[in-house]
């Protein structure tokens, strides 16, 4: 699919309109499909789809394999008879249309998901035992999830030794203790997945690919760790013994200490990675095209010491390279796979991108530094790459503009030749949709011309991330027809 001229948009589903406080699954994620098959768009990029934990980060998450229930649409379980619409239709879901209040959401969403549980029991789905069967990670995640809310939500490093450890007579124990708070995630997930297949399927009948976005670690307090632990380099007490994060740069002085567990590369490469492959089979069934996060951690990851403040003192250490590509390869064939490979990058990780073969990430952002030439400018790309005018991790080009040093600003004022801000952000998109690369993908803030008002995270900081949500109003005919018109133009639009 990455082999041809095409063009797509990113916006998560947090981000989608809608009257329940967050995007979800339901009739404005249909109409935003609708919106980028009307512009001859091919892809809808968005962020991980995984449940947020602290922070709201869809890049923190208590499972690389669940999907998050704030997205289940609530006007569809009760088109289903699963909830009736005064369970839902009163609720202040936060005091702005424009941003998510994650602190309403976590309160209000579940005490409408007991009343859909409480529904459910009453007639559980025929199909809903075949959907336990055919995800095995179910069983740890659910109890994972039951266990922390006995626990009153703390990280399961806090939990009992016996229970922190596994002990199979302590697990039983706790199922049968759990064993309707178990059913209770299970059914969540049951319904997240439904109106996600649903969703896909339309996406792609109408033409769409989906890309999904897999972050390269999981979250130290995850039931990924807490049931995977010789995955991960911890220590006898399952705490890591080092956490990932980037040395200090040009971006930030103190670096970015993320708080991932590194994994245990010798045990893997040992298992064949056998955690890999199930976790690529999952996402492979999820999404259409896969973008991997932090690519270049894949030839060598930065760590730092458990504890540490800040992410000055770590080092660098290897990674398995090609070896789990090949490994990865030899079970999948060639995957839809976009490498992250943004960031300090040294000679061995060009190598691994191009021994791969999967195409890199090009930012326009960057590619206007008047300090120095950038690999980033336009006349440097191959046709094997992805551009993009920002990421989810940039401000929209409108804030970049009034943010960023005024003579990188006016480096692309005179490569875009735009006399003015607004009409820069028009001729960055179109630079990207003009460029030599296979894939363009636009930012639907840029496309509705929003300011930094609209950016969706700033990296190293926590609180006013992920909030970021569009009105029906931004979704115009004139950037539809922009959007459209240059996609045609320059050979990207879907047949």
């Amino acid at each position: 699919m990455l082999n041809k001229r095409a063009n797509g948009v990113l916006m998560h589903i947090s981000s989608l309109p809608g009257k329940t406080g967050i995007g979800t699954m339901g009739r404005e994620a249909y109409e935003f499909v609708d919106w980028l098959k009307k512009a001859k768009q091919s892809y809808w990029q968005i962020l991980p789809i995984c449940p947020t934990s602290y922070g709201d980060s869809p890049y923190q998450s208590f499972s690389t394999f669940a999907g998050n229930p704030y997205f289940i649409d609530f006007d569809t379980l009760a088109e289903q008879g699963y909830l009736a619409k005064s369970d839902y239709e009163n609720i202040k879901w936060g005091g702005h249309e424009n941003y998510v209040d994650y602190g309403t959401l976590y309160v209000e969403r579940h005490k409408v998901f007991a009343k859909l549980h409480e529904n459910f029991k009453k007639n559980i789905p025929s199909d809903f035992g075949d959907f336990i069967k055919a995800n095995d990670w179910l069983e740890d995640y659910s109890l994972f999830m039951a266990i922390k809310d006995a626990h009153g939500g703390v990280a399961f490093s806090e939990w009992e030794e016996n229970i922190r450890k596994r002990e199979s007579v302590t697990l039983e124990s706790w199922r049968g203790k759990c064993a309707d708070r178990m059913e209770y995630y299970k059914m969540l997930q049951y319904f997240f997945f439904k109106q996600w297949f649903a969703l896909k399927d339309y996406a792609n009948k109408n033409g769409i690919q989906i890309i999904g976005d897999i972050p390269i670690y999981v979250a130290a307090d995850s039931a990924d760790v807490w049931s995977n632990p010789d995955q991960f380099m911890l220590d006898k007490n399952l705490v890591p013994v080092e956490i990932a994060g980037c040395p200090p740069d040009c971006f930030s002085a103190d670096g970015q200490l993320w708080g991932n567990p590194v994994y245990n590369w010798e045990y893997q490469k040992g298992t064949g990675y056998a955690w890999w492959k199930k976790r690529l089979e999952k996402s492979l069934k999820i999404y259409d095209v896969l973008r991997i996060d932090h690519f270049r951690g894949f030839d060598s990851f930065y760590c730092i010491p458990y504890g540490a403040k800040d992410a000055k003192i770590g080092q660098w250490r290897q990674g398995p390279g090609m070896d789990l590509f090949n490994a990865l390869k030899a079970q999948f064939g060639d995957m839809p796979i976009i490498a992250e490979d943004l960031g300090f990058l040294t000679d061995s990780v060009r190598q691994l991108l191009k021994d791969s073969g999967f195409p890199g990430m090009k930012v326009l952002q960057f590619a206007f530094d008047s300090r120095e030439e950038s690999d980033y400018i336009p006349y440097h790309y191959t046709a094997n790459s992805i551009v993009y005018t920002g990421t989810h991790d940039n401000d929209t080009i409108m804030g970049w503009c009034e943010t960023a040093a005024p003579k990188d600003v006016e480096s692309a004022r005179e490569y875009l030749r735009a006399g003015d801000n607004a009409s820069l952000v028009k001729e960055m998109m179109i630079a990207g949709m003009a460029s030599v690369s296979n894939t363009c993908i636009v930012c639907m803030q840029d496309l509705a011309g929003l300011g930094k008002e609209a950016r969706m995270n700033i990296p190293s900081t926590v609180g006013n991330n992920w909030k970021w949500r569009f009105t029906k109003e931004m979704f115009t005919e004139e950037a539809n027809e922009f959007l459209g018109y240059y996609t045609y133009l320059y050979g990207r639009a879907a047949k």
